[in-house]
């Protein structure tokens, strides 16, 4: 997918509401995860995003600085994020507890 023509959202934008079930696409420009909640707002949230599993079942929560992705929209105004992280090392990270 070519993310170049996508628009990055801004600061304000990066709430809940806006980012909850977006997808996450890895270093590899796969799908890696999806955004599950935010703890806190803006850019000192982190985004708790669901990795692996099949429809929502089996997948681990892991907690990331919501700096570490890039969320934007496409054309279709839907909006998803990019991150330098691979499907891997999301899973080895502390799985996050509610």
């Amino acid at each position: 997918m070519d993310h170049s023509k996508h628009v990055r959202l801004t600061a304000a934008e990066l709430t809940e509401d806006i980012l909850q079930d977006a997808t996450v696409y890895g270093a590899d420009d796969h799908k890696i995860g999806t955004v599950s909640h935010l703890h806190g707002t803006g850019l000192s949230a982190e985004a708790i995003i669901d990795v692996g599993g099949f429809l929502g079942i089996g997948a681990k929560p892991v907690a990331v600085a919501i700096t570490d992705l890039d969320f934007m929209r496409d054309g279709d105004g839907d909006v998803h994020a990019v991150t330098t992280w691979t499907k891997e090392q999301l899973k080895e990270m502390p799985e996050h507890h509610h």
